[in-house]
Order: structure tokens, then C-alpha cells, then sequence
């Protein structure tokens, strides 16, 4: 999600406090005084419960690394970065810019990451090298017109492709997508099947809000790797609430407002694309003084149906960041549910805290992409996340990188 996109009344406001560093003393208090009862604490599983339906993760931050805000490869500038992909064969990332076509027409960069193993108890990140750009085809073997795109997602399968999803432009008409392009050439391959209830009507009713659509997906592990015998599975979350499921936001008994709604999409890719099952993700509450709270990234741990999501808020005190465990057993499924307002007997996908970024005591800007990386000589493997610097002078392009490890 760009957080400065020129159709989003709000993005102007952010916008305007990132350049100039201030907001009024009476927005402060406004906002303080509707926040005063959030709290940013996941509800937790009773442990016995928990261990049972969680794996065992640990997550150990290793180093930060740092892109110029000018930086230009094949004259395209580097920015915008909000999903990222592992090719495992190739040692190599890809990562999707979110520019609608303003700097540059649609892509995805070729990322190298180079680490320092000499001590295998003690991996440093040396740096990062972005290698190459691959620009975005359509049907016609053309770039993308500029705003036609809102690129926000990227997943790798092993047959040299990439599943790239689109938000699209709610007050434009422009509707998302998730679709398969060539790994090579950039060229579109197939559209996946979008929901009707994912898409706008005319009575602003229905389907998603502007700008937080698809900005999340993964693919299941073993479906990318060559002759596995596996199916492709591919998963994909909204940002936030659909229209038709957002409610008002009101502090409940537990002194908190909760958080959005968001619909979570499970597509089986074999002969033909066809969806297996949606779920309801529950988002945290907000932090104190966010002003917006969405879901920017998955990524799929095993084919158990666990994940790692990352939610990610902006506000008056700048980015907050959390990375947590979901699981989809036993959750609903909610393709025939019109609407999740006052269902109570949903049960959304669980999910434990697995990561705090706060806890770095480091500056967090504003991040959106994360994949697996590398295995590590002691058996972990890399994570590596990545921000969104909405080509902004006061936003950086930050990657940080952690050892995973289960069990």
C-alpha cells in the first residue's frame, strides 16, 4: 500500500504530516482522545491449546541494510518495494514496486543478497545488490498505461513464473487482480477468477475499499519447488475490511476498538484456477493514535496451513510492526457469507504474536514485503523484510533481515 496515493483522501493527510513533520495540537488531541482505549495485544489461546495448534517458531534479528531513495537501475528509480519472493535455484529475491506507473512502467527487481558466514553462529548481513528490472507486460506484449496498475504482491512458482497481485483504483473503476506473469519477458500468462463480492458496485455497497485490496500473498512451499507432485495453492488477503463487512469502529467492553475484518482467499492452481475456500483474518486493534492498521504481507511456513502475517500501522508516533503465526485449521469458511457484519459465529483464522518489531529499539518505516530466504549453516532459515518508501524524501527503502527457525 502506497500511503501518498493522489485519489486517497487520507494518503494526502499522511502525506502532508510526513513532509512537514507536524500535526496540529487539536488533531492530536482528537485522536488521542478516540485512542485512549486501544491496545495492540492479540487474544491468546489458553498454552495446552496453543502448543498444540502452533508450531514453535523463533525469530532473531541479524541486520538492516539500506537502498538510496535515488537509486536507478536500467533507468527505472528503486522505490516503492512492497512484496517479495525467494528463488531458491537462483539464490535470488524479486521484489515488486508499488509505482502506478509515475517513476516507471509496472515491475519487479532482481535482488541479490550477499551474507557474511564465516562465523555460522554469528551471520552479518554484508549488503544488497539490486541486479535487474523486469518490466510488466499486458496481453498485447505492452507496458502498463500508467494508474492501470497498482502492483502489491509477488509470489514465484517453479515453472519460471510470478503471481503479482494488483489492488486496483476503487474511484477509477480500475478493478484488482491476481494474475501469472513470466519470469522472464514480464509478460502476462493468466488471470485468476475474482469473487464478485471483492469488486465494486455503483452504490459503494460492495467490494473493496480504495486502495486496500490485495496487498497480500503467498504460495504454498512445496508447490514451488520443481517436480514436487504437490499442487499450487496460492493464498491472498485484503488489506483491510470489504466495503460490505466494515463496521463501525466502537470501543467494546474490553476498553478496545477492534480491528478490520479482512477476507482471506485460497486458490488450488492445477489444470484450471478455482477457489477451495475464503476465511475471515482477523486483524489486531490498532495501536494508540494509529490512523490507519492493515495487513501488507503473508507468507506460507508449511503446508499444514501455518503462516507468518505481518501487520503493519501508521500513526502519530510513526510505524508499528508485528509479525504473528496464523493457522487456518479449523477456521470458516466464508465464501457463501454475504456479510461479516454481527456474525458472531465466525471462526477466523487463529494467530499468536510471533515477533514485536518494537522490541529492536531500531527506526521501522514502513514495511510491506517479506519472504524466506537462504538456509543457514545452523538450520534456520532467512527472513527478510522490506519497506515501502512511497518515494518519499523523509521514507527510506529498508530491508531487514532474521534467522527462522521451527521447533
Amino acid at each position: 500500500m502506497n500511503l501518498d496515493k493522489k485519489q486517497s483522501p487520507w494518503r494526502k493527510k499522511i502525506g502532508g504530516w510526513i513532509l512537514a513533520g507536524t500535526v496540529s495540537v487539536g488533531v492530536l488531541l482528537c485522536l488521542v482522545g478516540i485512542s485512549i482505549f486501544l491496545s495492540s495485544c492479540s487474544a491468546d489461546l489458553p498454552s495446552e491449546a496453543s502448543s498444540r495448534i502452533f508450531n514453535k517458531l523463533s525469530i532473531e534479528y541479524v541486520g538492516e541494510y539500506k537502498i538510496p531513495n535515488d537509486f536507478q537501475v536500467k533507468n527505472t528509480t528503486v522505490g516503492g518495494l512492497s512484496g517479495l519472493t525467494y528463488d531458491r535455484q537462483r539464490d535470488l529475491f524479486y521484489a515488486i514496486s508499488d509505482d502506478r506507473g509515475d517513476k516507471a512502467p509496472a515491475r519487479f527487481y532482481t535482488l541479490k543478497l550477499n551474507l557474511d558466514t564465516t562465523n555460522p553462529k554469528q551471520v552479518k548481513l554484508d549488503r544488497l545488490d539490486i541486479t535487474d528490472v523486469t518490466l510488466l507486460k499486458n496481453a498485447n506484449g505492452e507496458n502498463y498505461p500508467p494508474s492501470e496498475t497498482d502492483t502489491e504482491a509477488i509470489a514465484l512458482t517453479a515453472e519460471s513464473s510470478v503471481f503479482i497481485s494488483s489492488e486496483g483504483d476503487r474511484n477509477k473503476n480500475i478493478l484488482p487482480f491476481i494474475d501469472e506473469f513470466d519470469l522472464k519477458t514480464g509478460r502476462v500468462k493468466q488471470a485468476l477468477p475474482i469473487p464478485k463480492r471483492y469488486l465494486p458496485d455503483t452504490e459503494n455497497k460492495r467490494g473493496f475499499q480504495n486502495n486496500l485490496a490485495f496487498e497480500s500473498m503467498t504460495l504454498s512451499p512445496t508447490g514451488t519447488l520443481p517436480a514436487s507432485g504437490e499442487p499450487l495453492r496460492l493464498f491472498a488477503a485484503t488489506e483491510s475490511s470489504l466495503m460490505q463487512d466494515k463496521e463501525v469502529a466502537k470501543v467494546g467492553k474490553d476498553g478496545k476498538i477492534p480491528g478490520a475484518k479482512n477476507r482471506w482467499l485460497h486458490y488450488l492452481l492445477s489444470d484450471r484456477a478455482e477457489i477451495v475456500s475464503e476465511h475471515l483474518y482477523q486483524l489486531d486493534s490498532p495501536p494508540l493514535g494509529s490512523i490507519e492498521h492493515g495487513l501488507p504481507e503473508i507468507q506460507a511456513i508449511d503446508t499444514s496451513g501455518h503462516f507468518l502475517t505481518l501487520e503493519r500501522s501508521f500513526g502519530l508516533t510513526g510505524f508499528r510492526v508485528k509479525l504473528f503465526q496464523a493457522t487456518m485449521g479449523g477456521a470458516t469458511d466464508t465464501s457463501k457469507i454475504a456479510s461479516f457484519k454481527g456474525n458472531t459465529t465466525i471462526q477466523a483464522i487463529k494467530k499468536q504474536l510471533a515477533f514485536d518489531l518494537k522490541d529492536l529499539d531500531i527506526y521501522i518505516d514502513n514495511l510491506e514485503g517479506m519472504a524466506f530466504g537462504a538456509r543457514l549453516p545452523d538450520g534456520s532459515q532467512t527472513l527478510l523484510l522490506v519497506s515501502d518508501n512511497n518515494f518519499s524524501k523523509r521514507q527510506i527503502t529498508q530491508f531487514l533481515l532474521f534467522k527462522f527457525k521451527q521447533g
